[in-house]
């Protein structure tokens, strides 16, 4: 029997993205359907995913959910194999933007109401109340999600194994107490020891408490969560549950983020042949409105959340600093977030006309550029649950420089003393939060650039790793392994998912 898997979340490409979950998403389902398993995404039926799923049609019946009267409708993702079931309500229907917040960057008053609907929607067709066929895993993602693992004890269906991933702990769809009976969350779920988290109902809890398994993205990560610093409160229900952690690190789709074969970029490169390297880095320049256009100036790039957690506010004060040390150096800004922090660019390349270039937003076209064009990637963070952005960034020769925490340890390899880098470096890590750590490492990272040998090797170092999603997709497999149903669980356990799954999932206890 082929085992079906769907994967609950709110977003993923080409469909709708605000951030990783979104790329992560299409590339496991893609991943596991590689491996032969079943798998089909569950999501909000936003404008954009309605206009972009292909073949639509409707799933017969009629959902009556605590938020309203919906309907499920279903197709494939674009130019893909991969089943996507929308749930298509009013609420979604009304989220042409940003699908959490409005443009005031407040969050959208309606946020509990339309993500609990999305949760009962996955309770429906767990229970068959649809022509969808029942999975035999559901795997949900982030607080958007949290509420099904709990949903599916209290409707008794307990025979289908549930799985939550955290992705970014500090986002955990909090919500009044007096939602709850409106909400459809059972009395016995609200409680201390269930889904309440100071006097508040938390979904994200919900699905830390009831799921069979919890995974996260990063081995780094999935230790720091138990800890006070980078637990966001709820690292004393975590230790709980410690037992069913699972750490299975993300990985990237290489077919997407490849430099040899990229058609939103100005020129192929590989490791073998980097000559085309400049030719991006060009391309990247006329873009941004950089000058002079020279492939041989220095293009530092920041492309990620522009917002507290990825320290924008540390990079606004160390970027000055670092422009005026280095005369030659361009820097490029791609993101959005919080609008004080986006003006703060703003007047950041008004300060340094022509050399600073800034896009608000994200487009994919913008984000190849970057990858493909940009000299060093800066990634500061004060936490990182695996840090996707700096794996695309490596896979194109772009050095990247981050915190040490979370994924960004297990991933880039500090390159040490600038005179005598170490060998495999493909990057520069810092410690600390404040302008000077970051200016430090920056300052490190240019010891090595102006040494063209021992830039090359840390680029060719960066452009061999293998960050692809066939050791991640055995680790969930091994994972699904453990809480499948009987008529399913040898089909996880096959030789061919044996091979890999030992080293691809590691426990946090």
């Amino acid at each position: 029997m082929q085992p079906r898997v769907l994967l609950v979340c709110s977003e993923a490409v080409p469909l709708i993205k605000t951030g990783g979950l979104a790329d992560v998403i299409t590339a496991l389902a893609g991943a596991l359907r590689d491996k032969g398993v079943d798998a089909s995404i569950l999501m909000p039926g936003y404008p954009a995913a309605l206009d972009g799923v292909q073949g639509l049609r409707p799933v017969s019946g009629e959902l009556l959910l605590p938020g309203g009267k919906a309907s499920l409708v279903q197709g494939l993702m674009p130019d893909s194999n991969i089943p996507v079931i929308l749930l298509d309500s009013a609420r979604f229907r009304s989220r042409t933007g940003n699908p959490y917040v409005g443009s005031d960057g407040v969050e959208l008053p309606d946020n509990a109401e339309s993500f609990a609907d999305l949760a009962h929607a996955a309770v429906a067709i767990c229970a068959g109340r649809t022509e969808v066929p029942v999975p035999h895993i559901v795997h949900a993602n982030d607080w958007h999600a949290g509420l099904i693992p709990g949903l599916m004890k209290a409707a008794g269906l307990d025979k289908i194994g549930t799985v939550l991933t955290i992705h970014n702990l500090a986002f955990q769809g909090i919500f009044p107490m007096a939602l709850r009976e409106s909400l459809g969350i059972p009395i016995e779920m609200a409680g201390t020891d269930g889904m309440e988290y100071w006097e508040k109902l938390s979904f994200m809890k919900a699905g830390i408490v009831y799921a069979d398994r919890i995974s996260t993205v990063s081995k780094t990560y999935a230790k720091e969560i138990l800890t006070p610093r980078f637990g966001s409160g709820m690292n004393g229900a975590l230790n709980k549950r410690a037992a069913a952690i699972r750490a299975i690190p993300n990985g990237i789709d290489t077919r997407v983020w490849n430099p040899a074969n990229d058609p939103l970029t100005a020129r192929d490169f590989s490791r073998q042949d980097m000559r085309g390297k400049g030719a991006c880095k060009r391309d990247l320049q006329r873009l941004f409105g950089l000058l002079p256009i020279d492939p041989f100036a220095p293009v530092l790039a920041i492309g990620s959340r522009i917002s507290h957690q990825k320290m924008a506010d540390v990079a606004l004060q160390a970027l000055p600093q670092i422009l005026d040390r280095q005369k030659r150096l361009q820097v490029v800004v791609l993101g959005c977030g919080d609008h004080a922090y986006e003006e703060g660019f703003r007047e950041l390349a008004r300060g340094y006309p022509q050399r600073v270039g800034i896009h608000i937003g994200y487009d994919e076209r913008h984000a190849h550029a970057l990858h493909a064009g940009a000299d060093i990637l800066l990634h500061g963070t004060r936490f990182e649950p695996f840090g996707l952005t700096p794996l695309y960034a490596m896979r194109y020769g772009t050095i990247p420089i981050g915190s040490r925490v979370g994924g960004l340890i297990d991933t880039i390899i500090d390159a040490g003393d600038p005179d005598k880098p170490t060998p495999g470096a493909n990057g520069f890590l810092f410690d600390g939060e404040t302008p000077e750590d970051m200016v430090a490492a920056v300052d490190r990272a240019f010891g090595v650039y102006v040494r063209a040998e021992a830039w090359q090797a840390m680029q060719r170092n960066a452009m061999k790793i293998d960050f692809g999603w066939s050791g991640p997709a055995a680790g969930y497999l091994a994972m699904y392994a453990e809480i499948a149903p009987r008529e399913v669980r040898e089909f996880f356990v096959s030789p061919e998912s044996k091979t890999t799954q030992a080293n691809a999932v590691s426990r946090a206890a």
